[in-house]
């Protein structure tokens, strides 16, 4: 039902669904290079300008493929959360064209404000559509310029459309700005690891002065036990639906820092006949393969993957300064993989890290230091969340007519 004063249209009958240029044609008489922008550059309510490429065209042609400021971007596909997705070209680079796998909108403005049409396009409304005429693969979806073209669009009168954007925008900054606080604040987070577990920076002790003691120099299989896990077989039924965790890299790059929880629980049978071991709380857990170099400390008993090394300080050493101390390595590791000396770690490897160790008094102080850090970009993160959430329903309810804005 279209609310009192809309209207409904096919998106063809109010705008130019224009397609974009194909790669790799050759044999070009008159070429010239152009920045163009790929579905990478497309995401879901902003313009990525990170890394823009260049793409060879006919230089007559350069008319036929530039964007103009306005143009409404939407994604062919890719996965099904991408599928439509995208924003309002500003005109940020001059010229610039549109790869073949991302759509420009040209609204007619007598009957379409652009913002609008992408909040729409990218609203339950918009997805909703897309997904129910869209071609799927088993995790892909995409739609052609025929199915675009016949996108039922929900007009209200152009005076409403550029309140509901309006609206919509100062979400959108609430939001952006408090990405760029997540951004910074783990910036920050990054610097003070890079200091304080290296000695440049030394904290107070609690009579106000300055640590001094000198740091001793350790290999970590000195100062802490470990061991890697296994997997049961699972085919055996008896093996699994225990009681006790069973961590996969997939459960650490859910949970992050503290596990408690996991997608698998093995039972006794599960441990007993397989080289899965029990990890006491406490335990840190690292992942060798995979996500290499990701770290979460158990905070309950259990038992992980052979892809995962359970690590348990000695007394000499926290385990929370063990997580953050990992944290510190995780850029060079995956740098390392990246190079091809070593795609993965194993035990003896990281026996072998070198460690530089204060007392124990001094790791604590760093500890509380890094975990105040965590948790002010814990709270940003929640309230992100919000306020997309928030957004998310708002978008419903205006983009729909059930909820009418104040002209």
């Amino acid at each position: 039902m279209v609310p009192s004063g809309w209207k409904r249209k096919p998106l063809a009958n109010v705008a130019e669904i224009r397609t974009g240029v194909a790669k790799g044609k050759k044999g070009l008489k008159d070429p010239i290079e152009v920045p163009y922008l790929r579905v990478a550059n497309v995401q879901d309510g902003h313009i990525d300008l990170t890394e823009v490429k260049t793409i060879a065209i006919e230089r007559h042609q350069l008319d036929r493929y530039s964007l103009k400021s306005g143009d409404v971007l939407m994604t062919e596909g890719g996965d099904f959360d991408k599928l439509g997705r995208g924003d309002v070209w500003q005109g940020q680079i001059q010229p610039c064209l549109n790869q073949n796998h991302v759509f420009a909108v040209r609204v007619d403005s007598k009957y379409l404000e652009p913002y609008y049409l992408a909040a729409l396009s990218g609203s339950h409304y918009g997805k909703t559509y897309f997904l129910s005429c869209a071609k799927r693969s088993t995790n892909l979806a995409s739609i052609n310029s025929t199915q675009l073209k016949e996108f039922p669009v929900l007009i209200p009168p152009l005076v409403e459309q550029r309140k509901i954007s309006k609206i919509l925008s100062t979400w959108d900054k609430a939001i952006r700005t408090t990405e760029h606080l997540i951004d910074n604040g783990k910036q920050q987070k990054k610097a003070l690891m890079q200091q304080l577990l290296t000695g440049k920076k030394r904290l107070l002790d609690d009579s106000g002065k300055p640590f001094e003691d000198e740091w001793e120099q350790f290999k970590l299989g000195d100062i802490a036990t470990m061991n890697s896990g296994g997997t049961p077989k699972s085919n055996v039924d008896e093996y699994y639906g225990g009681n006790t965790p069973w961590v996969s890299i997939a459960d650490m790059t859910k949970h992050g820092k503290l596990i408690s929880t996991t997608e698998k629980y093995l039972t006794q049978a599960g441990i007993e006949n397989s080289s899965a071991r029990l990890y006491p709380s406490g335990t840190v857990l690292y992942a060798m393969y995979a996500s290499i170099g990701a770290c979460s400390i158990a905070t309950v008993e259990l038992s992980s993957s052979q892809a995962i090394l359970g690590i348990r300080p000695k007394q000499k050493l926290m385990n929370t300064y063990l997580y953050y101390y990992l944290n510190s390595l995780k850029s060079r590791i995956i740098l390392m993989g990246q190079q091809g000396t070593q795609s993965n770690l194993n035990a003896g490897m990281v026996k072998a890290f070198d460690i530089k160790l204060p007392p124990l008094e001094e790791q604590t102080k760093i500890v509380a230091v890094l975990t105040n850090a965590d948790k002010q970009i814990e709270t940003l993160e929640q309230q992100l969340g919000d306020l997309k959430q928030e957004k998310k329903a708002l978008m419903q309810q205006l983009l729909t007519g059930k909820r009418r804005v104040k002209i």
